[in-house]
C-alpha cells in the first residue's frame, strides 16, 4: 500500500517512491499525478529526466496518454543534486536509464528530507531487472508496480517484448518496436525468437560448409 502521511512530523527525513513496471502501464502518468499534487500543495518540486529520452519533447516529460510536466534533462545521476537544491519534491522519470550512481543521489536526497519520486522499467526487454532499478526498489519506502495490458491474452502484462530487430539494451521506441506481455504471452514470443534465430544460424552454417566442401 501507499501513503503519503508519516505519523511522526518531527522527523526531518524525506523518503523514496518508485514507481515501476511494464512499457504502457501507466508510470510516467502515475509519476505527473503525484508530481502535479504536490505542485498544487505549492511544495517545491523539481522534475527530471536522462538526456538520451528525446522520444516526445527534449525537455518536458509526457506520457502515452499526452499528459506532461516541465522536466530539465540531465546527462548523469552526478547532476541532480546541484539542481536539486531547495526542492521538497524530486521526480526522475525513466530511471533505468541512468548509471548506478542514481541509488546514491535518491537515498541522499531522501536523507536531506526531500521526498523523492523514482519511475522506470523494472526489466529490460529480455525481461531481466533493468540497470539500478532493483537497487533502488530495495531501498524505497513505497515500491507500487503498476501493469499494462498484455495485447495478446488480454491478461495483466509485466513484460516489454520489443519487436524490433535490435539487441542494444537502451533502445527507444513507442509500440512500433514494443508492445506489453504477459508472462506466458512473453515466454511464447522469446522461444519463438530463439527457434527462429537457431534456424537462420544452423542455415549460415549449412550453406558455409557447402562451399568449402565443393571449393
Amino acid at each position: 500500500m501507499f501513503l503519503e502521511n508519516t505519523v511522526n512530523h518531527k522527523e526531518q527525513f524525506g523518503w523514496i517512491e518508485v514507481i515501476c513496471g511494464s512499457m504502457f502501464s501507466g508510470k510516467t502518468e502515475e509519476l505527473i499525478r503525484r508530481l502535479k499534487r504536490a505542485k498544487f500543495a505549492k511544495q517545491r518540486v523539481e522534475i527530471f529526466k536522462p538526456s538520451v529520452d528525446k522520444r516526445y519533447d527534449e525537455e518536458k516529460v509526457i506520457s502515452h496518454d499526452s499528459n506532461e510536466i516541465r522536466s530539465t534533462p540531465v546527462p548523469a545521476a552526478a547532476n541532480i543534486p546541484i539542481l536539486a537544491d531547495g526542492c521538497d519534491v524530486i521526480g526522475i522519470d525513466e530511471a533505468q536509464f541512468f548509471d548506478d550512481e542514481i541509488v546514491r543521489v535518491c537515498n541522499d536526497l531522501a536523507n536531506k528530507g526531500i521526498r523523492v519520486i523514482v519511475a522506470g522499467l523494472d526489466m529490460d526487454f529480455k525481461g531481466n531487472p533493468f540497470g539500478p532499478m532493483p537497487n533502488l526498489m530495495a531501498t524505497a519506502e513505497y515500491v507500487t508496480k503498476v501493469h499494462a495490458v498484455c495485447t495478446r491474452t488480454g491478461n495483466l502484462a509485466q513484460y516489454s517484448y520489443r519487436k524490433a530487430k535490435s539487441n542494444d539494451l537502451v533502445f527507444l521506441g513507442e509500440t512500433d518496436e514494443y508492445e506489453p506481455l504477459s508472462r506466458a504471452a512473453f515466454f511464447k514470443a522469446m522461444m519463438r525468437d530463439k527457434v527462429r534465430n537457431i534456424n537462420v544460424t544452423d542455415a549460415q552454417e549449412v550453406s558455409s560448409k557447402s562451399k568449402r566442401a565443393n571449393a
